[in-house]
């Protein structure tokens, strides 16, 4: 549902032709199809009321995405609603087509989450038109969508809701009545798992990547090279236990970590950035950055060295340690100095306990996430790349059920 306020960009493209110096045929022939390419220029740019339009057409493929995973009131009829193939702006019938298998892809996946006893009930969409760009007869608008989920009350102690923010770009072809056709839609955020309303063609999922889909999440860099062998790292189960076999207390490194500071921290910052920080999205990625973010504010202390060793892991003003900002080398540091150890379940996970995942098996790990929250037995993480906000274990098993998880003990 179209629900936020958007930020507007206007494309102007129209230049200035210099007719003087040419003879009086030759200066009206120049005359007229410089008048005709400025008609046509001005058909093709982009104002405010376009920029609405755009972006109200974005709000109807991702509430129509979303619609497709909730068990509620609203899931039937949006999920079911056609996206426009005519008016000012509408999508092609192959980009419909596309998007009728997403749908199938997305109903594949919420019966995956279901058989893990979890489901939303509702949601709410913002999306923020970041960026319009014009050239020729292609137009480009970059938005960001902001989603808020509402979880199913099926054990009864789930939180009341999950987010997520996603940036994606749209291609818009003019056509010759003036219209504006949507081509491609597609994700441009990279490092981290696709939002649970992706149409990324996951491990497990079924059917074709529709056109412009991104890869699986990249690697964030290799492994350590520096300081002999990395630590060795022990993977963990994904088969969810009884409650009542992981009903112990956390047992903590140190009982000087404030676990419920680095919750909060990360659950303050999840989609507004601590400006005190600098930012890796297009390095990369951010994930790593921000769970020391969130273990700094919660007691870890600086261990200060050379900043390329995974025994090191400090930032200031001008510079960070590896360990601080890649999945890796943030894994052989927490082992090496004892801030951590592995668990031998991800549904063992407790409050400041950190999830990492090798996206393909090729024991690089590609994501880092921090625990936040927990209930009967379920931890619940929150991250950056993709910025999310309490998505459960059981959505990550479902959407990826071939990764590799690595679990911590902080």
């Amino acid at each position: 549902m179209r629900n936020g306020s958007y930020r507007r960009a206007t494309a102007l493209a129209l230049g200035a032709t210099l007719l003087a110096a040419l003879p009086p045929a030759a200066t009206a022939h120049a005359a007229d199809t410089a008048a005709a390419q400025a008609t046509a220029g001005a058909a093709r740019a982009v104002d405010a009321e376009t920029t609405d339009d755009f972006a109200t057409l974005a709000d109807a493929v991702l509430t129509r995405r979303t619609s497709a995973i909730l068990d509620g009131s609203q899931a039937t009829p949006r999920a079911g609603a056609s996206l426009p193939l005519k008016g000012d702006v509408h999508v092609t019938s192959r980009l419909s087509r596309a998007e009728d298998t997403a749908t199938d892809v997305l109903r594949d996946r919420k019966a995956r989450l279901a058989a893990l006893d979890e489901a939303y009930t509702a949601a709410e969409t913002e999306v923020d038109v970041d960026e319009v760009r014009v050239t020729g007869d292609r137009a480009t608008a970059q938005v960001t969508e902001t989603t808020m989920l509402t979880y199913k009350k099926i054990e009864g102690d789930e939180p009341p809701t999950t987010g997520f923010q996603a940036r994606h770009e749209l291609t818009f072809v003019a056509a010759p009545d003036g219209t504006w056709e949507l081509t491609q839609f597609r994700p441009l955020d990279e490092g981290g798992p696709a939002a649970v309303n992706s149409v990324v063609d996951t491990a497990g999922d079924s059917g074709p990547m529709p056109a412009g889909a991104a890869e699986e999440p990249i690697d964030e860099g290799g492994e350590p090279e520096t300081d002999g062998p990395a630590p060795e790292e022990t993977k963990a189960g994904t088969t969810q236990p009884t409650v009542q076999a992981q009903a112990q207390a956390k047992v903590s490194v140190t009982a000087s970590y404030d676990y419920t500071a680095m919750a909060k921290y990360a659950e303050k910052y999840w989609k507004n950035y601590n400006s005190s920080y600098r930012k890796f999205n297009d390095v990369g990625g951010d994930c790593t950055n921000f769970i020391s973010q969130a273990l700094r504010a919660g007691g870890w202390k600086k261990d200060t060295g050379w900043y390329k060793s995974y025994k090191n892991w400090w930032y200031n003003s001008s510079n960070q340690t590896t360990s601080w900002i890649n999945v890796n080398y943030w894994a052989s540091f927490a082992l090496h100095s004892d801030r951590a150890y592995n668990l031998d379940n991800v549904y063992k996970l407790g409050i400041g306990d950190i999830l990492q995942m090798d996206f393909s098996g090729n024991r690089s790990k590609d994501h880092s996430m921090i625990t936040t929250y927990k209930s009967n037995g379920v931890p619940y993480l929150t991250y950056h790349s993709t910025n999310t906000y309490r998505k459960s274990v059981k959505s990550l098993v479902a959407q990826y059920p071939r990764a590799t998880y690595y679990a911590f003990r902080t």
